[in-house]
């Protein structure tokens, strides 16, 4: 459950269009999933709560075919962590759902950014089913741990639905966090007082496809 807490998030009505940093500035990027290999190498399964027990079988893998990272989303709630800690950075990330035939459709996963090395400290894009588009996550707000959200500030998140794909870019810089959504940014954080950490992905229950994991250092 989303507990919001007001943010000094500037965002628009409507979203302008703007080229994203990658389409910018192609040089500089590093491209985590040739960097880590068909092993992973690199990437570390954190359990969710930090607190919890990993399943002894991994649900993260490396299409041979498409060089995507896959997460079948069927052991357990956890996080796959780069990790090299990064301070300043972008992190792009193209991802989709592989629509469900039967069951609940409560697609959910996310991409992480500065998150402490056991994820105590967290913060998320959260990914949907033509909905998320919005940052939360637990941060430390003068020392102490505390629940943010966006969610109320996003009147378009720009999603598209489960087997389409999309693409977030996660700027983080000084104190500043925002997140670009399929063309146009979303979220515009000013306050993060969390200066380092590490990026990531998220499973959740659901089988998702991740292409072109790439970090920009800043």
């Amino acid at each position: 459950m989303l507990l919001p807490i007001a943010l000094a998030a500037l965002l628009s009505p409507t979203a302008q269009e703007t080229p994203g940093a990658l389409e910018q500035d192609p040089s500089g990027w590093i491209d985590l999933i040739e960097a880590s290999g068909a092993d992973l190498e690199g990437w570390t399964r954190v359990p969710i709560p930090p607190d919890g027990a990993l399943n002894p079988d991994s649900q993260w893998s490396v299409d041979p075919e498409t060089g995507s990272i896959v997460c079948s989303g069927d052991k357990g709630h956890e996080w796959l962590r780069w990790d090299a800690p990064q301070r300043d950075g972008i992190y792009h990330v193209e991802w989709r759902f592989v629509p469900v035939a039967e069951g609940p459709r409560r697609y959910n996963s996310g991409i992480y950014v500065r998150n402490s090395e056991d994820g105590t400290v967290w913060h998320q894009a959260q990914t949907g089913d033509a909905s998320g588009g919005f940052l939360f996550g637990d941060t430390l707000i003068d020392g102490e741990l505390e629940r943010i959200s966006t969610r109320d500030r996003v009147p378009d998140p720009r999603v598209k639905p489960a087997g389409e794909w999309n693409t977030y870019e996660v700027t983080f810089a000084g104190e500043r966090v925002t997140l670009w959504v399929n063309g146009a940014v979303t979220v515009d954080w000013e306050t993060c007082q969390v200066p380092s950490g590490h990026v990531g992905l998220e499973a959740e229950g659901y089988r998702i496809e991740f292409r072109r994991v790439l970090l920009k250092p800043l």
